[in-house]
């Protein structure tokens, strides 16, 4: 049995407000026929389908014919497809009836009977071979909420130890309804302890001290593989080769500009992984750095110069972050970019500017963070502000035109 597993295609979202559905339909078209050409049994889709919790109507309707598609190109294909924490669990489940008809199985909630127990007969799916006979089992967990997980009394993380919990008891469910030669496998959205992320990447929340990350130790050592989800890059996790991000398909963020985009492709022989490899999802429009360090205005306008023209480009244009040194505010940055940039091929993403003399820091706690809001006036935290990132007092000029705002502010209210 041949499985895919994917997981962040975040369909819907906007990069720097450019329309991203050209990129997430041709992804879609090259996994369609990647499917195909692997001879796929299986396709795990591991959370965040969508950027948004309330998709639009485009969104939808591109990923109902993807489901469609990849069926009826191959149809002993089966889907499980868990719910990320940026889709609505209950808005991604909602075409169930319809889909299962399909072999797609979209598990969004954590189910309770009404004792309180929870359902673990939903959250595993029997996998099939292309004859219908059961391979492996599918532990399909997805994003966890609070109240999605047991309670355990008197421990010292709820969090950690109720994700672990639920995950024991949903293997200990597939492992009384397996037979000899069927392997486990699970799918999670979670962070793990050890997932390698940039620091300047913010597009995924980082947990506060690591207090709700989860151990590889969570997942049973028999579990043949665990297809995650929820961070970008693409890795393993603990040292174990099974234990597996594999990334978006698309970068999310600049801070994903050198992140490899893959699909992993494993096969279960009985109960046991005989291959297992990456395939590299092809890049659509690439991400570019223009200068690749920040640089003074002047050199980042000579090479923005040297760009290639748009005249005999026929492939996508770039999204193009531009990386500016100032010593102080240049209120015609964008439009001194800009011009530059005219009839250049890039699509100006961002402008992404550092000053020389700041001492603002990413880790730095908020300047006035200390103090009671209502205690400063409005002055005190604009010179606060302006201290901390330019590393200068305010000019007079400025400041006489903060003050009529100001004033002007008050006369409105």
């Amino acid at each position: 049995m041949k499985l895919l597993h994917t997981a962040d295609w975040h369909i819907g979202q906007l990069f720097h407000e450019y329309d991203r559905t050209y990129e997430h339909q041709q992804f879609l078209n090259w996994l369609v026929e990647t499917l195909t050409n692997e001879q796929i049994d299986v396709l795990l889709i591991s959370g965040d389908v969508f950027d948004l919790s309330n998709p639009s109507a485009n969104a939808l309707k591109m990923f109902y014919t993807f489901l469609n598609r990849a069926v009826k190109s191959n149809p002993a294909l089966q889907i499980v497809v868990t719910a990320g924490n940026h889709d609505s669990a209950s808005r991604l489940e909602s075409p169930t009836p319809l889909l299962e008809s399909s072999n797609i199985h979209i598990i969004g909630l954590v189910e309770k009977d009404a004792e309180g127990n929870f359902v673990y007969e939903k959250l595993t799916i029997p996998l099939k071979d292309k004859q219908g006979n059961i391979k492996a089992w599918c532990l399909a967990i997805p994003f966890l909420r609070m109240g999605d997980y047991p309670v355990i009394a008197d421990c010292e993380n709820p969090y950690t130890e109720g994700v672990t919990a639920l995950y024991k008891a949903a293997y200990e469910y597939a492992l009384d309804n397996k037979q000899p030669g069927q392997a486990i496998v699970a799918m999670g959205h979670l962070h793990a302890q050890q997932a390698e992320i940039t620091e300047q990447d913010k597009t995924e929340r980082l947990i506060m001290g690591g207090v709700e990350c989860i151990s590889a130790s969570a997942f049973h050592e028999d579990i043949k593989y665990v297809a995650l989800g929820h961070i970008h890059k693409a890795q393993r996790i603990g040292g174990k080769e099974h234990v597996r991000y594999c990334g978006s398909p698309l970068p999310m963020s600049f801070s994903e500009i050198n992140y490899k985009h893959q699909v992993i492709v494993f096969e279960l022989n009985n109960e046991s992984i005989t291959t297992l490899a990456p395939i590299d999802v092809p890049v659509v429009i690439p991400l570019l750095r223009s200068p690749a360090v920040h640089s003074k205005l002047t050199e980042v306008l000579t090479a923005l110069e040297q760009l290639p023209d748009s005249n005999s480009q026929v492939e996508p244009a770039p999204y193009l972050e531009v990386r500016v040194l100032l010593d102080g505010p240049e209120p015609a940055l964008r439009h001194k970019v800009e011009t530059s940039l005219t009839g250049k091929h890039v699509r100006l993403a961002k402008i992404d500017v550092r000053y020389a003399n700041s001492t603002t820091t990413d880790t730095q706690p908020e300047i006035v963070a200390s103090q009671n809001l209502n205690d400063l006036q409005p002055l005190e935290v604009f010179s606060k502000v302006y201290q901390s990132k330019y590393n200068n007092t305010v000019p007079p000029e400025l400041l006489q035109m903060f003050n009529a705002i100001a004033q002007e502010a008050t006369l409105t209210d």
